[in-house]
């Protein structure tokens, strides 16, 4: 049986979080969000890892997001707080993370991509914040203002639409834009170059940066909960993975 998630170090002191669930999108179900945590502790307490790099299996998608088809059938209302990692949110981590995208990155996938400290991208990937299209939350996007301009911010939440890797890059929400034979070899690159230098100073670096945005961060996030409880509780949050399930456009009630 093919793990959902596993952990690896290279050789490098690179450690390697890849979700294998390519004939789901890389999605993930519970099984595969429980693997999450492990993973992200795994590489938290493996000291001879400096680094971390999330990627998915295959050249598709680097995550699909949360598994639709779950859903329907377990009925999923308002999502636990430990739902899946959240690096800064609710998991600590002084270490710096990566993620390689190599393909889609929607939904909880663009969660994994947006907390990751860098981003790297196949120049197929793309992104976006599907929660609108399946009548779902994203009260973990609090932080996306933070790395693009609101108004970006806004039309990607309220169409769902999705952004090329291109456009991600002008952004400035992926460092580097590399054909998808490169992504892996770019990925490696740019966590040698970090590793190269004095871990202590790395790491109060990164710590720096987030702590500058910390006091708007935390009010953002407790606001989205209460903003987005509501709409997980609706009638909609419930239509939206059926329809998937069924293969049929949605039908809104607003309720």
């Amino acid at each position: 049986m093919v793990e959902a998630l596993r952990y690896e170090r290279d050789e490098h002191g690179i450690g390697w979080i890849t979700i294998d669930r390519p004939d789901a999108a890389n999605a993930l179900d519970s099984t595969a969000r429980a693997a999450l945590w492990t993973c992200f502790r795994q590489f938290r307490d493996d000291e001879a890892a400096g680094v971390a790099v999330i990627t998915g299996t295959g050249d598709k998608a680097f995550c699909a997001g949360g598994d639709l088809k779950e859903m329907s059938s377990s009925q999923l209302g308002v999502p636990p707080v430990d739902f899946l990692p959240q690096l800064n949110r609710n998991f600590q981590l002084d270490k710096p993370v990566i993620a390689a995208v190599n393909g889609v990155a929607l939904g909880g996938g663009f969660l994994l991509a947006q907390m990751a400290d860098l981003c790297v991208a196949a120049d197929h990937a793309k992104f976006a914040i599907s929660e609108a299209k399946w009548g779902r939350g994203a009260p973990w996007a609090a932080p996306l203002p933070w790395l693009i301009p609101p108004r970006v911010a806004l039309e990607m939440l309220m169409t769902g639409d999705s952004i090329s890797a291109a456009r991600a890059y002008e952004l400035g929400l992926v460092n580097k834009v590399v054909p998808s034979v490169e992504l892996r070899a770019t990925a490696v690159e740019l966590a040698r170059s970090i590793l190269a230098n004095a871990p202590l100073t790395v790491r109060a670096s990164r710590q720096m940066v987030y702590a500058a945005a910390e006091p708007s961060l935390a009010y953002g996030f407790a606001r989205a909960e209460q903003l987005f409880e509501g709409v997980y509780l609706s009638a909609d949050a419930q239509e939206g993975p059926r329809a998937f399930l069924e293969r049929r456009p949605p039908q809104w009630s607003g309720k």
